[in-house]
């Protein structure tokens, strides 16, 4: 049996985080690509340290007689990034930081597993499993501790980017420990939170007094009690941040970038991958099967998986898992998610609207859990098939 008592813990990380700065930067890239042409197939890898920035991996065009054009705007995209994301320190500056770009034409043994032909439909880009997972514990169908974690760090970034707070830095962490009972969420039995300060003589006491109003306003009330343990800038000063403090490199986060560890993971990472690589698609395709489940009632938790060989259309498979949660059979839900959507990896597209330049808002703060953007962003986070699936069971 599940335990239904327990403390569960997850955490954050900020977008200027040395990851995610170099996950910003390959959605950037990517973002561009698909800005030109939705079909554009880039995968993209970034590696920052300090005063450096390099850029390698592969794109595909449909006239890759273009790709010098496109890489001549590779420095000016990951300036604009760094320099959004707000480092402007002496190691680490997005004016003067050095850009290698060593991007180059995709494989034509790879394309020719994945590209559409007369005979043959479109391919998966790679062989792998994808989890997708919700629990109805948030109005967002997600974990409650990645969701508050990736909410206090959002707050804050929002806050020191409009000016209100200019003492704080890009570079931060945050991590909650949350206290379940009867398998709900009921508060924070301890609280971590290191955040980069642009003040030298601030004390972990003066960051505190900075961040906690935020932290208080982000998380449900009465979470917070006498018995939550405060861990604020643990180490002490926590000036020097991002690449120029720590290496970083695209697709590190995954844990981050998903359910804090309360669910499977594949193994994939997702920034810097356009949409043809199921390893992102599919990841979207399984969260927002297993979310409309969880909204339609079917189940209180779900986790879907996938899985795909390079250059096959069709999923291999298809399971779901539903903790004991489930109104209906599981084989059932199984038949059901299979029938609500085209599961290959042009269907998914389709259906999600994937080939668009909207993944550099995923790299940091969660790929799961936001509200759809009219746009299409974050498409994966309806609910829209929610009779489809009450009616296929």
């Amino acid at each position: 049996m599940s335990r239904n008592d327990y403390i569960f813990t997850s955490e954050s990380v900020s977008e200027g985080h040395p990851d995610k700065v170099c996950d910003r930067i390959s959605d950037t890239i990517l973002d561009a690509f698909l800005a030109e042409e939705p079909e554009a197939r880039v995968a993209c890898e970034t590696f920052a340290t300090t005063n450096r920035v390099v850029i390698g991996g592969e794109v595909g065009l449909s006239d890759q007689s273009k790709l010098t054009e496109y890489m001549n705007a590779v420095p000016d995209l990951v300036r604009g990034a760094i320099k959004d994301i707000g480092y402007e320190q002496d190691k680490f500056h997005w004016n003067t930081v050095e850009i290698t770009n060593l991007l180059h034409e995709q494989s034509a043994h790879i394309a020719q597993g994945v590209d559409a032909t007369e005979d043959k439909e479109e391919g998966a880009g790679d062989q792998g499993i994808m989890f997708g997972y919700a629990t109805n514990e948030t109005e967002a169908l997600m974990p409650a501790p990645i969701q508050y974690a990736h909410a206090i760090l959002r707050r804050l970034a929002e806050v020191r980017k409009n000016g209100t707070e200019p003492k704080l830095g890009p570079d931060a962490k945050s991590q909650l420990s949350i206290q379940y009972r009867d398998g709900k969420p009921v508060g924070v039995t301890s609280l971590v939170l290191s955040t980069q300060h642009l003040d030298e003589s601030l004390s972990s006491n003066d960051v505190r007094a900075i961040v906690e109003p935020y932290i208080r306003e982000v998380l449900p009330e009465g979470w917070l009690t006498d018995a939550t343990e405060w861990w604020i800038n643990p180490t002490g000063k926590f000036v020097i941040g991002g690449p120029d403090g720590d290496a970083g490199l695209t697709g590190r986060k995954i844990i981050v970038d998903t359910y804090g560890g309360a669910a499977p993971h594949g193994g994939g990472a997702f920034s810097g991958k356009d949409p043809t690589k199921v390893d992102r698609s599919a990841a979207y395709a399984s969260r927002y099967l297993a979310k409309n489940v969880v909204a339609a009632g079917l189940a209180d938790k779900c986790t879907i998986q996938l899985s795909y060989a390079i250059g096959v259309a069709k999923p291999l498979s298809i399971y779901a898992n539903t903790y004991g949660t489930n109104t209906v059979d599981e084989a059932a839900i199984e038949r059901a998610v299979a029938q609500a959507m085209d599961l290959t990896p042009r269907g998914i597209r389709t259906h999600l609207g994937l080939n668009k330049p909207i993944y550099a808002r995923t790299a940091a703060y969660g790929h799961f859990g936001r509200a759809p953007d009219a746009d299409g962003g974050f498409s994966w986070e309806r609910t829209d098939l929610v009779e489809t699936l009450k009616k296929a069971v």
